[in-house]
């Protein structure tokens, strides 16, 4: 990556950790450097993950957090900071769906998806800001979807998170800049990771998904780890408040 995009000594806490966009940019941050604090409901499912850390020399914390709940993600940055001492970067990549037409979703369903999508992001990035404020530094990466600004059907509640959390950021990019704290989102299209399984094994469902994508293939986790690894490097350092579309075109279309 060179010398620009290098880490070293930076301490990353990612949500999602465990398994897909979260655990690629885990050992891309890992690779360039940094230390991390990998946070997933189920603290053991990050183990993997923390391994693969290790072996690249760095070190690695897993911790159990439910990031609908404020009081886990309290605890979640304490954790860090018992750990390390500080929090240079915040990459919020848990995420919920649930995918039914509009007219059979209920209210566990929305509840569920804003309390993870929207609620928990947004508390996680109060906490990261509480500690970057005293730093007088720090980067949050927001994870959204090109959902947020091309509706799509089945998943409206989701779209309408993925929505807010492009505005969100530009809202406390706009507030926390003052204090050195860089905001931006990262809105993919569709990857091809472990949470698109059953729909990947579907011919009709993948040929029909790659047409519809002007680079005629799906994304990579790598190709949203690289634009991460950017944005949280010092080549990034006048950039804030921006969402970039990793879609391989969908959008230009």
């Amino acid at each position: 990556m060179g010398k620009i995009l290098d880490i070293s000594g930076k301490v990353v806490v990612i949500t999602g950790g465990s398994r897909g966009l979260g655990a690629e940019m885990a050992r891309e941050f890992a690779a360039s450097g940094a230390d991390l604090v990998l946070a997933s409901r189920n603290k053991e499912s990050c183990e993997s993950v923390a391994s693969d850390v290790r072996k690249l020399g760095r070190k690695a914390v897993t911790v159990s957090c439910d990031v609908s709940s404020v009081s886990d993600i309290r605890n979640l940055f304490n954790r860090a900071m018992e750990e390390f001492g500080r929090v240079d970067v915040l990459v919020n990549n848990a995420g919920a769906n649930v995918t039914k037409s509009a007219i059979e979703v209920s209210e566990e369903d929305w509840d569920y998806i804003n309390d993870v999508n929207i609620k928990g992001l947004f508390f996680s990035c109060q906490e990261a800001a509480k500690i970057m404020i005293q730093q007088n530094s720090g980067k949050i990466i927001n994870i959204s979807s090109v959902g947020g600004v091309k509706p799509y059907k089945r998943i409206a509640p989701y779209t309408a998170t993925k929505a807010a959390v492009i505005h969100l950021t530009r809202s406390l990019a706009a507030e926390w800049a003052r204090y050195n704290i860089h905001v931006n989102s990262i809105a993919p299209g569709l990857i091809g990771t472990e949470i698109n399984k059953t729909e990947m094994e579907n011919k009709e469902w993948l040929e029909r998904s790659i047409k519809a994508i002007p680079l005629r293939r799906l994304g990579e986790p790598k190709d949203i780890s690289q634009i991460a690894l950017f944005l949280v490097s010092d080549a990034a350092d006048y950039i804030t408040g921006q969402t970039f579309f990793i879609d391989g075109g969908t959008l230009a279309e």
